[in-house]
């Protein structure tokens, strides 16, 4: 695997990093290394402003940074933009997302979707930014990748790089799912 650089900045005491350097790595050795040749770096900082920004690729279209979000949070706004369902990811609609479900969406679909924003479209284009896949080819990007490597089993002892289980749900609206922070 070709060395990539990787950054981070300490988020403020309320906030937190749910994924690391060695969960994009996992991520990356499960992907082909043509999805992700442009990557030089990634880094993990604090400017998601509230939960407005999960991530983004940086201008020169070779970065991905991830954002630290708040330890309790729900991701459903997220799910309703993309069409998504929070079930794909081991949470349930109106509640608090357990950590292993904000993991799951953090590296399968904004990293992906991050991911998708540095393949190239039209290599002839003038402009640099026409060159590159736009928000809704990125969304298709990542759906049609996290739905490839979820469709076989990845043996690896972190749940974060397999789909949910039916157990994960089965701990009703709180029940005896695990939270960050409480």
């Amino acid at each position: 695997m070709r060395r990539i650089h990787f950054s981070v900045i300490h988020p403020n005491a309320k906030r937190i990093h749910f994924v690391n350097e060695t969960d994009v790595t996992v991520l990356l050795s499960r992907l082909p290394h043509e999805l992700w040749q442009r990557l030089r770096g990634v880094h993990f900082n604090d400017r998601s402003f509230g939960v407005r920004r999960l991530g983004y690729v940086n201008r020169g279209r070779h970065d991905i940074a991830l954002c630290a979000l708040p330890q309790r949070l729900s991701l459903n706004a997220c799910c309703r933009w993309n069409a998504l369902s929070p079930s794909e990811f081991g949470a349930l609609w109106g509640a608090k997302w357990p950590v292993l479900a904000v993991r799951r969406f953090m590296l399968y679909d904004v990293f992906l979707h991050e991911l998708g924003h540095l393949q190239v479209f039209d290599s002839r284009r003038a402009s640099r930014r026409l060159r590159f896949f736009d928000e809704k080819l990125a969304n298709e990007f990542a759906i049609s990748w996290r739905h490839r490597l979820w469709s076989t089993h990845f043996d690896h002892p972190d749940l974060v790089h397999n789909p949910p289980v039916a157990t994960e749900l089965a701990g009703g609206k709180n029940g005896d799912r695990v939270f960050v922070g409480g």
